[in-house]
């Protein structure tokens, strides 16, 4: 087990508030906890997304191909900074400035590990260029690619076997959420997150955006 897996997550009821901490790993053993987590996005100007397949040691959905970068924040930490470090840790980039698109609530069993996602799920979109270089952690990352949004669902749709069961949520609040996801702020906050709960980004989230999904569904 790597040691992220001792790490502290935020454990939070239906609607984001915060209910306790527990380890990474004790999150995802069955029947799983609901806990804080967030799913990045990156985008290039021509509108594509980042993808990355997972590596073949992760705990949960081992090389599916999954959104740019994925993670908790720990308790207390904000949104943003966690995002960032992850994607320094997975990617070798940033920092990237970042905007909360939504939030979607989901839950999965992973079939060839036995681990479960059970996640309150921060979708966090951020401009990216192809040109910028990447330095993957090959302990985190098997292999990447830009991709069509439009394109990625009907690859979803057809194969999502392919796919971690998240992704169908985080690409639907990001084809949701309109031309202004890639304003962004920078790493570690601003003004944007001023009175903000322990956790969140700050980003408007609709009623609509924290409808949980079927246990398995995606």
């Amino acid at each position: 087990m790597s040691a992220r897996e001792d790490h502290l997550v935020e454990l939070v009821d239906d609607g984001g508030t915060v209910l306790g901490e527990t380890s990474v790993a004790a999150a995802h053993q069955p029947p799983g906890q609901l806990h804080r987590a967030f799913s990045v996005l990156l985008i290039d100007p021509a509108g594509r997304v980042l993808l990355q397949q997972r590596a073949s040691v992760k705990t949960r959905f081992p090389l599916r191909w999954a959104n740019s970068c994925c993670g908790h924040p720990e308790p207390g930490q904000s949104l943003r900074t966690a995002a960032n470090r992850r994607l320094l840790e997975e990617l070798g980039v940033g920092p990237v400035g970042l905007t909360e698109v939504g939030v979607h609530l989901y839950y999965a069993e992973d079939p060839s590990t036995g681990r479960v996602e059970y996640e309150y799920d921060h979708v966090l979109c951020g401009a990216f260029s192809p040109d910028q270089p990447v330095s993957p952690d090959p302990a985190e990352v098997a292999d990447l690619r830009w991709v069509d949004p439009e394109q990625l669902s009907a690859e979803i749709a057809t194969t999502p076997d392919r796919y971690a069961p998240w992704l169908v949520g985080v690409l639907d609040r990001y084809l949701r959420s309109g031309p202004s996801h890639t304003s962004g702020t920078p790493a570690g906050g601003g003004p944007a997150e001023a009175g903000v709960p322990a956790g969140a980004a700050g980003g408007p989230v609709g009623p609509s955006d924290n409808a949980a999904e079927p246990p398995g569904g995606r």
